[in-house]
């Protein structure tokens, strides 16, 4: 399987008509330990507009579920993971963007440039078989601290991912983009 480049979609369900749960697993490399130390994988839930409605819609390290069950951590083989049980997405919800992010602190400045590798991947749940690897989405990223990795979204009754790749000065601005409150 070829991966998918920046901009590049595939239809999930149409080539998989069985598919329920698929898992989004996110893979990195790094040589700084901190920085691998500080990545979030999130995924958001969000509307026709784009937009999350609240902080419920916000699924990650800290919320480890969507308020509805049908989005939430899982534990694999990828570095972080995200389950998401495709039927019981409500029908408000378009799109799930997942994204990566430098949770910064104290130490000194930490940025996606420092990356080696980033891809993200989607499984079938039922039977463990990968349907879609994206292309290797660290080396135009630079001095940003947030990247929108991918979208699955609603199709003609089905769903398609896209890879996407688009990189973000800040999580603020990234927020700000889905209506995800801070």
């Amino acid at each position: 399987m070829a991966a998918l480049q920046r901009g590049a979609n595939a239809e999930l369900t149409r080539e998989v008509p069985s598919l329920r749960t698929a898992v989004v697993g996110v893979a990195w490399q790094t040589s700084e330990a901190a920085l691998a130390d500080n990545l979030v994988f999130a995924a958001l839930l969000c509307d026709a507009g784009g937009k999350a409605s609240g902080d419920d819609d916000t699924v990650f390290f800290n919320q480890l579920r969507s308020a509805d069950g049908s989005v939430s951590v899982a534990t694999g083989s990828d570095r972080e993971q995200v389950e998401v049980d495709l039927p019981d997405v409500p029908a408000a919800v378009d799109r799930i963007v997942f994204a990566v992010y430098v949770n910064l602190g104290a130490a000194p400045r930490r940025t996606l440039g420092q990356l080696r590798t980033l891809t993200l991947r989607v499984v079938n749940a039922a039977d463990g078989v990968e349907l879609v690897r994206s292309e290797d989405l660290a080396p135009p990223l630079r001095e940003e601290t947030a990247v929108v990795l991918a979208a699955l979204y609603r199709h003609q009754g089905g769903w398609k991912i896209r890879v996407a790749g688009d990189a973000y000065a800040s999580i603020t601005e990234l927020a700000a983009d889905y209506g995800v409150p801070l």
